[in-house]
């Protein structure tokens, strides 16, 4: 039965109509989110402060640990929250989490190797000395190397100097003297040392003086491998300086 043409063209509209309005409501195709360039590179704690390893990436969650400098991570996954950027990782041997992305530093960061230079300059004490150990690891060929080395020699020379009092003020004179042992292996054998030890960190030992001095290896790597450098210059004069100090008589 052929249907009235007023009737056929009605039909044609409703069905133009509805056609469109799908259209109209259909939502936009979202393009999936750019992978982090991060996920899967690895990195290195130095900033203990910020080094909470969390269950979930926020400054609020459930901490699981915090991670010490110098432990390796490697990272899975990148969002934000609460203001900072966090990083999901793996934490050898078996943890895992969220942690606070300026924790950690790697070579996957063209910031991270002045950031951690302007971070060595910043800290103190025995900190001082271990982030500073953690960035000639990190950036072995380092533009800021040399400046690094002159100052982590001068340091060492100055806590040397301060150790040297604190040894003598510790040992005691008495046991020393009761057991005939050399006085300088009770001094080279002070329980100071064992942290920088760790380190790969050498004192040597003035008898005649009783003072600790730094073995001057980081001014030495200024001279050998920057011999042109602005440093250069100031660690002969350090490495001279040295010389003098310790005389004949030191022991190692």
């Amino acid at each position: 039965m052929k249907l009235p043409l007023l009737t056929t063209l009605f039909l044609f509209l409703a069905v133009s109509v509805n056609t469109a309005d799908a259209q109209v409501r259909r939502p936009p195709r979202v393009p999936p989110a750019a992978k982090s360039a991060d996920i899967g590179k690895t990195a290195v704690v130095i900033d203990e402060t910020l080094s909470v390893l969390r269950d979930k990436p926020s400054l609020y969650s459930q901490s699981i640990q915090r991670m010490r400098r110098g432990r390796a991570i490697k990272i899975l996954d990148v969002t934000e929250a609460d203001g900072v950027k966090f990083y999901k990782v793996i934490a050898p041997p078996r943890n895992y989490g969220w942690v606070q992305a300026d924790a950690v530093f790697g070579k996957f960061r063209s910031i991270d190797e002045e950031r951690l230079a302007k971070f060595v300059q910043a800290s103190n004490g025995f900190e001082q000395i271990e982030v500073a150990v953690e960035f000639f690891a990190l950036y072995p060929t380092s533009k800021f190397r040399p400046a690094m080395l002159l100052l982590y020699g001068d340091l060492l020379e100055d806590i040397g100097l301060r150790m040297s009092k604190d040894a003598t003020s510790r040992l005691s004179r008495r046991e020393m003297a009761a057991t005939n042992a050399p006085l300088y292996s009770y001094y080279l054998n002070y329980v100071g040392l064992d942290r920088y030890r760790k380190l790969g960190v050498v004192f040597l030992f003035n008898s005649s003086t009783k003072l600790f001095h730094y073995d001057g290896e980081s001014w030495k790597e200024i001279v050998t491998k920057f011999p042109t450098s602005p440093e250069a210059a100031e660690a002969r004069k350090r490495l001279d300086l040295l010389r003098t100090k310790l005389d004949r008589s030191a022991a190692k």
